[in-house]
């Protein structure tokens, strides 16, 4: 929800799937709305109820002072590209954003829930932003075209307040509507800013542990994420006939064998190092599709030709989240935001001395 130039974030420690399941917390929609929002304002029904409510207050009624009543102070921030700590440069990126973009609005697709009052709920916030390029910004100069671009943040609430954010926006699919290549994007912001510079994101605030679902269809899910990473996923298996993928870059896709092309590309280009399950909630019920949303870390290594040019062995984090709709038992609706700029920075970052 919160908004910076390059995407801001936060960062959990390294969770995996057998560490850190909170069994106190139901799968089912109905134990949401039955959980007491101890802490926050009594106005807020759930937690559904105030991710859109502090939403529409700060980016539709440009209140943007409000976001030092709604997030704590330090709340750390990451993105794939950067990590913040103060409330002040979550004030400033929007700031800055509304200046490239003043237009913008932040659509709520969806809200996938997971935790409790206690130690901290968390929103799987998943946006769609309609926009007008009117500004220069570090997206260059103002374009006044039209944007539509999809953003997915994972915000930690407590006690009335976000108190921790990882945050992905397909940046990949503003520069292509601006006109600008991701590639040549990435090396823009690499020439600014001097490098590649990401800190390691602090911990999530004590108390707080990230909810990995024990259902099957979830655990299944994040298997077969974590087995196309090492090549040797079953597309058909995961994956309905009719499956419709959203990914990076904007880019739509249509069927099992596109989807299961998305993921050899860019997993045959950044060889998986290591895997990392850092969140995993499943919402039931309300009458709508069993939905997942799954947040991911991949280390790789830029070992093969394809989708970020000729190999080069340069390290490769890649942050993702993913959205997913079942049917029968199958993904019937996908979207993955993954930020292919944040990508192409690393790959095309020169190694700094110690960092071979």
């Amino acid at each position: 929800m919160s908004d910076n130039d390059s995407e801001n974030v936060n960062v959990n420690e390294s969770e995996n799937d057998s560490d850190n399941v909170n069994d106190s917390d139901s799968d089912n929609e109905s134990s949401a709305n039955q959980e007491k929002m101890r802490g926050f304002d009594p106005a807020f029904r759930d937690l559904d109820h105030y991710i859109r409510v502090i939403t529409e207050r700060i980016w539709e009624g440009r209140r943007i002072d409000d976001i030092y009543a709604y997030y704590s102070d330090p709340c750390i921030v990451e993105t794939p590209s950067s990590v913040s700590s103060s409330v002040a440069d979550v004030v400033a990126g929007t700031k800055a954003t509304l200046t490239q973009f003043p237009d913008r609005r932040l659509l709520a697709e969806d809200i996938i829930q997971s935790g409790g009052a206690e130690h901290g709920f968390l929103s799987s916030h998943r946006i769609i932003s309609t926009m007008t390029h009117l500004g220069d910004g570090n997206f260059g100069n103002a374009t006044g075209r039209k944007i539509h671009v999809r953003t997915i943040a994972d915000c930690v609430c407590k006690d009335n307040r976000i108190i921790h954010e990882w945050l992905v926006r397909d940046q990949a699919a503003i520069a292509l509507q601006v006109g600008i290549a991701p590639r040549e994007l990435a090396q823009r912001w690499l020439n600014e800013r001097g490098g590649w510079h990401k800190p390691v994101a602090g911990a999530a605030p004590v108390g707080y542990v990230s909810h990995i679902s024990r259902d099957a269809m979830a655990q299944d899910y994040s298997s077969a994420i974590r087995e196309f990473a090492n090549g040797k996923a079953n597309a058909p298996k995961t994956y309905g006939d009719a499956v419709h993928h959203l990914g990076p870059g904007g880019e739509t896709r249509y069927g099992q064998d596109e989807v299961a092309a998305f993921w050899r590309e860019l997993f045959s280009a950044l060889h998986v190092q290591s895997f990392e399950i850092e969140h995993l909630a499943m919402r039931q019920g309300a009458g709508r599709a069993d939905r997942v949303a799954f947040r991911w870390r991949a280390k790789t290594l830029h070992n093969g030709a394809g989708r970020f040019g000729n190999p080069n062995g340069r390290a490769v984090e890649i942050m993702g989240i993913n959205h997913a709709e079942f049917f029968a038992g199958r993904v019937l609706r996908e979207w993955v935001l993954i930020d292919d700029v944040a990508l192409w920075m690393q790959v095309l970052s020169e190694v700094e001395p110690g960092h071979e």
